[in-house]
């Protein structure tokens, strides 16, 4: 089982965009992306290190789990 730690918003950003989400758009310091079939928008604050739990809950909205995560994160 793989370590899930801090990861910078755009490196983030960058694996939300290869999964199909969508930027729509900016409210503050939070950016909203969104996807066809999931429940509710994807919000990312544009803190230079996002921490864990943000990670976290986003995935569980588009229903990926850690290892499937870490997997392609190593790749981008």
């Amino acid at each position: 089982m793989g370590i899930l730690g801090s990861i910078h918003w755009k490196k983030f950003e960058k694996y939300l965009l290869s999964r199909g989400c969508r930027f729509k758009r900016e409210k503050g310091d939070h950016r909203i992306y969104w996807k066809d079939g999931i429940k509710r928008p994807l919000v990312i604050p544009r803190e230079r290190n996002l921490p864990q739990f943000i990670i976290m809950n986003n995935l569980r909205v588009l229903g990926i789990d850690k290892e499937e995560f870490l997997k392609e994160i190593e790749r981008l």
